[in-house]
């Protein structure tokens, strides 16, 4: 039978609560958060740092102390600014309850305000990306005044304009077609029915069309 491995929890710890001016009630934030305060510490004790709902956690061994203390005080001034951190899309999609189809639509029309762009550098890959970030402060206001819900709803009548004005387009598409085959046939039927005239034969014989 297999041995069980017995995990020893950390006998140094230490916990900062994440404001919700910081996450705004978002665990896809509070992970962001973690992987940019975990960025400025050294490489050697990043993975002593995690998160647990909307708190981060910093675990050590006991005979850690010196690093424990400097790391301690590493996290506590980086969380300091964190609630300016700008806001990246997928944050974003998860604090306004967004799609990805909708962030690119809204930030392709003005309606969602870019903050700039980033690139980063894919883990283990040599390829970058580059992708738009937001304001916490616009991210707050949209949130706040539940403005989604307003540009849900001029999407929707958008789309029925545009349906309309297709449906138009088609319709005059139609007639423009029609109209253009029209005139050969009226002037068919209208010399068929100038030579079925009565007593046209006479008109012509009195000499009245020369």
């Amino acid at each position: 039978m297999p041995k069980q491995k017995i995990i020893v929890p950390p006998a140094l710890v230490e916990t900062w609560a994440l404001l919700p001016a910081a996450t705004f009630g978002s665990a896809v934030r509070a992970k962001g958060i973690l992987l940019e305060v975990r960025a400025r510490l050294p490489l050697t004790v990043r993975k002593s740092l995690g998160v647990d709902g909307m708190a981060l956690v910093l675990g050590m061994a006991e005979d850690s102390q010196d690093e424990f203390a400097s790391t301690t005080a590493a996290v506590t001034r980086a969380l300091d600014e964190i609630e300016s951190l700008p806001v990246i899309p997928r944050e974003i999609q998860d604090i306004l309850g967004i799609s990805a189809s909708e962030r690119h639509r809204w930030l392709k029309d003005g309606r969602l305000q870019s903050a700039g762009t980033r690139t980063v550098r894919l883990s283990g890959r040599a390829r970058q990306i580059t992708f738009h970030v937001f304001d916490p402060r616009v991210v707050e206001d949209l949130l706040d005044r539940g403005t989604v819900n307003g540009w849900r709803e001029e999407d929707i009548a958008a789309k029925a304009e545009n349906r309309r004005q297709a449906g138009y387009r088609t319709k005059l598409t139609r007639s423009l077609k029609k109209a253009a085959k029209k005139p050969k046939t009226v002037e068919g039927q209208t010399d068929a029915a100038a030579g079925k005239l009565l007593g046209w034969d006479e008109f012509d014989v009195d000499g009245l069309l020369r």
